[in-house]
């Protein structure tokens, strides 16, 4: 119950998380995420705080994490779609599939464990990190977007990876299409669009896959805390065209190692609590 949360407490989860919405907005304009990396180890953090079981913290972090990343994400879209930086065809063909993924990746949520989920986070975003820092021009899959049944099993799991990972889906896909040659500025702002494919349904199965499960925070549907939701997505809302003015006047070569370095902050800082 509310009332057994110390309202000090509360408050500063309140900010922190209002903090973490700003920052979690100019990323998902500057990068095409929808803030996840930040969001998720930020509420993770004051989960602690307030004494909620290690247990199911991830699992709360993960599943309100993708509960704020719809608006941003839906807000990042529009803008990159104003500047002609986004491959619709591209998000049309992941419409069935990006979902289904993120329907796995909900079951599997509920068997693993919190460090387990943690583990995956770090793991996945230290080798995206390095692969942007040290980008070379001959990494590359292909000329071009793969087609057919392979361009819908990449858009699978970037849904599966992505739900577990509490994130939009701008990660996995930025690299994706700039493995196949697509530019920087073309991969982010398509990348933002794969929040709302990831979102929605993700936080139905989380909401689903948490319902009834003891030591929830105050007003939770599920894993999804609507106090974290609520707080956050405004800001986010208000700050990320503001991220993507900032992506249009960087050279390609420098959003990949800026993006490459945060991976690789995010990653520590998961490394870190599994010890």
């Amino acid at each position: 119950m509310l009332q057994d949360f110390p309202v000090a407490e509360i408050a500063l989860l309140a900010l922190a998380q209002a903090a973490s919405g700003a920052v979690a907005g100019f990323l998902a304009g500057l990068f095409g995420i929808g803030g996840g990396a930040i969001i998720v180890p930020v509420m993770y953090q004051f989960l602690g705080i307030l004494g909620i079981d290690e247990a199911i913290r991830m699992h709360i972090s993960v599943a309100t994490s993708l509960g704020i990343i719809l608006p941003t994400s839906i807000r990042a879209l529009q803008a990159h779609k104003s500047r002609g930086a986004v491959d619709m065809e591209l998000l049309k063909s992941w419409v069935i599939s990006m979902p289904a993924g993120v329907v796995a990746a909900t079951i599997v949520a509920t068997m693993v464990t919190g460090g387990q989920l943690r583990g995956i986070f770090a793991v996945f975003a230290c080798l995206i990190g390095i692969r942007l820092i040290f980008n070379r021009e001959n990494w590359r899959l292909g000329s071009d977007l793969p087609g057919g049944i392979i361009r819908a099993a990449c858009g699978a799991f970037i849904g599966f990876l992505s739900t577990l990972m509490g994130v939009g889906g701008g990660v996995m896909a930025t690299t994706f299409m700039t493995l196949y040659g697509r530019s920087m500025h073309q991969a982010i702002g398509t990348s933002a669009g794969t929040g709302a494919l990831i979102a929605v349904p993700g936080v139905i199965g989380y909401a689903w896959a948490g319902w009834g499960v003891p030591g929830l925070p105050p007003l939770s549907v599920g894993y999804v805390n609507l106090i974290g939701v609520l707080l956050v997505f405004p800001i986010s809302v208000y700050v990320a065209p503001l991220g993507v003015r900032v992506a249009h006047v960087m050279e390609k070569r420098q959003l990949e190692v800026t993006f490459g370095i945060f991976m690789q902050l995010v990653a520590l800082r998961f490394v870190v609590s599994l010890l």
